[in-house]
């Protein structure tokens, strides 16, 4: 296991590599520069010009870049221009909130799916399979902003139920704050397993093998968890990986409605503000952070599936 994970980590250069230049490409083909952002509309074209000069940025764009990767290979992603504070401040500061609003997220969204999915199995072809997957289908439809809108409204300011933003303090402050948007993204999340765990535990209930273990006098609950939670799981937990990427993009929107002081508020903040080393920064760590989620997913498929060689 450990070459496999060592040759994984090799791998995560080369894309490592693309997405640094693609970012670097791309964020300089948004509309306006930094120095405009930052100074206003009444600066005159003499301060623009002097302060783009001073942030290097009149420079020939493959030596922008050079002077990127070198600093970047020296462990410095650059000041925001901004905030003026370093770029791995800012993301040292802020990601771990989002990452704790992305598993709250995700273990939200297990919670509702695990449940559902097998009752809508067990029960499949009858109204409850219907309604669940019904109910689903429209939450899946919906985009993740008007999801948050409506949860905000009716939970958050006219029950009062939940904050309506905000981070809390310590542990339990947290897990209340970020309950609105942590079952947001959980819903979205949850609408995507269900009708995949359906799915695989309808053909697992079908198996010899579990006809075998109903014909040894097993218990249902014994036979579901054993036997066919364990196998239908295996297809769910790689769908769960790769959806972790989707609840970090989905965090951006979320944590702008809820004024949660997270990496995904960051990036809207840096987007408007033009605000080009905050952008890379965090589209490198996005992809560092997916890059390991993926290889922590195929570990645990590994596990779950015997079958699977990591090779």
């Amino acid at each position: 296991m450990n070459t496999y994970v060592l040759k994984r980590l090799v791998q995560i250069i080369p894309t490592f590599l693309a997405v640094m230049l693609l970012v670097f490409l791309l964020v300089r083909l948004l509309p306006g520069d930094p120095a405009s952002a930052v100074l206003g509309d009444r600066a005159t074209a003499e301060i623009v010009e002097r302060t783009n000069r001073e942030l290097g940025l009149d420079r020939p764009l493959p030596v922008q870049f050079g002077l990127f990767v070198q600093r970047l290979l020296q462990g410095d992603l650059g000041d925001s221009i901004s905030l003026k504070v370093p770029v791995l401040r800012l993301i040292a500061e802020r990601l771990p909130v989002t990452l704790f609003l992305s598993v709250y997220a995700a273990v939200l969204g297990v919670l509702l799916a695990v449940p559902l999915a097998v009752l809508a199995a067990v029960r499949r072809n009858t109204w409850v399979d219907a309604l669940i997957r019904g109910v689903f289908q429209v939450g899946l439809s919906l985009p993740v902003f008007y999801v948050a809108l409506q949860l905000l409204t009716l939970l958050g300011a006219r029950l009062g139920w939940f904050p309506i933003g905000g981070y809390g303090e310590g542990f339990t402050g947290h897990l209340y704050h970020l309950f609105l948007p942590a079952l947001t993204l959980g819903l979205n999340l949850a609408a995507v397993l269900v009708r995949t765990l359906r799915n695989s535990v309808i053909e697992v209930l079908t198996a010899e093998y579990v006809s075998f273990a109903r014909a040894k006098g097993l218990r249902g609950r014994v036979i579901m968890t054993r036997h066919v939670l364990r196998n239908a799981l295996i297809a769910t937990v790689t769908l769960l990986g790769l959806n972790i990427g989707g609840l970090i993009g989905g965090a951006v929107i979320t944590e702008s409605v809820f004024a949660i002081p997270g990496v995904g508020r960051l990036m809207v903040d840096a987007i408007f503000g033009r605000d080009y080393p905050v952008i890379q920064g965090l589209t490198l760590t996005f992809a560092v952070v997916v890059s390991l989620v993926f290889l922590v997913t195929d570990l645990i498929h590994s596990r779950l599936d015997p079958r699977v060689e990591l090779n």
